[in-house]
């Protein structure tokens, strides 16, 4: 049943990241050709917009090491899809290909920086700086990931300051997008109302955010009807919710899809998503991984959604 609730927003935008996020977290390297199908079967249920893989050095991430391949797979569609490039190296194979949209990843800790990138905290800016900058002057449109927005394994909470000073200096380089990442799923219902009252101050309204929260503490729906309750209209979400983050152990999954698309569904917010599909997708891909989805909506409806 649909019963709306008070000053939610109409449509919410759902950013997939499942092909990316979810992949690359798996033991199992995936292939290509499944990857592909994943792709294309998110699409037609519906999801606007769907994030293919990462550019990153496969030495790193070893799943995603056929991202040319992939996208090569994925013909002129791919080109609109969005993918992750950690530098300057992995926007130039995006060049190559034509495609449209990148993503660049940052951390709001010293020490994710460190280890996630490499480069100090204030570091990680001069080297995304090329990298923005290159991409917008070839027409691209640019999102910014910001890491450890609400706790860091290592460096313990997160101050709410640190976080906006991290997002807005991506902001500044030249996103169009800031997702906001609970990276270890930490986050709870009044930090997230508290960091989006702390970039509405900071000048960042939010058209200009997204939230991407995990699943660790089940904690990811609740902090997404709260961010619903402050004006969020996007929020990632990986189909089945699959994913993690490699560097990062305690983090678990993604958001999963389905179950942000059956909260929505129920307040009457308008998605533009296919549930049934979605499911039969994720079921699906869980059939390639062996093991059951973890997500609780496609559980439960799985057995009549092939």
């Amino acid at each position: 049943m649909t019963v709306p609730a008070d000053g939610l927003p109409a449509h919410v935008t759902i950013y997939e990241v499942g092909p990316r996020d979810g992949l690359q977290n798996e033991q199992a390297i995936v292939p290509v050709e499944v990857k592909a199908e994943f792709v294309r079967r998110l699409v037609a249920a519906g999801l606007p917009v769907v994030e293919a893989t990462s550019f990153v050095h496969p030495r790193w991430v070893p799943q995603l090491a056929d991202a040319a391949e992939l996208m090569a797979e994925l013909g002129e569609a791919g080109r609109h899809l969005p993918v992750l490039v950690p530098n300057e190296r992995g926007l130039d194979r995006a060049l190559e290909l034509g495609l449209e949209h990148v993503a660049i990843f940052g951390s709001a800790t010293e020490t994710f920086a460190s280890k996630n990138l490499n480069r100090t905290f204030d570091e990680q800016f001069a080297m995304f700086e090329p990298t923005v900058a290159r991409a917008r002057e070839a027409g691209m449109d640019v999102r910014a990931y910001v890491s450890m927005c609400f706790g860091d394994p290592w460096e313990g909470a997160v101050g709410i300051e640190q976080v906006v000073a991290a997002g807005t200096r991506l902001l500044d380089l030249g996103a169009s997008q800031l997702s906001l990442g609970d990276t270890i799923g930490v986050a709870t219902a009044g930090h997230v109302k508290a960091l989006v009252a702390a970039f509405a101050a900071a000048g960042v309204g939010t058209d200009r955010l997204a939230m991407h929260f995990h699943d660790t503490y089940g904690q990811a729906l609740a902090n997404t009807y709260a961010a619903l309750q402050e004006g969020i209209t996007t929020f990632d979400a990986s189909a089945g919710g699959l994913g993690g983050c490699p560097y990062a152990r305690s983090a678990t999954g993604n958001l999963a899809t389905e179950d942000l698309v059956w909260m929505l569904t129920g307040l009457g917010i308008d998605h533009g998503v296919d549930l049934d599909a979605v499911v039969a997708t994720s079921t699906w891909m869980a059939g390639h991984l062996g093991r059951p989805s973890p997500s609780a909506v496609v559980r439960a409806l799985s057995g009549s959604a092939g």
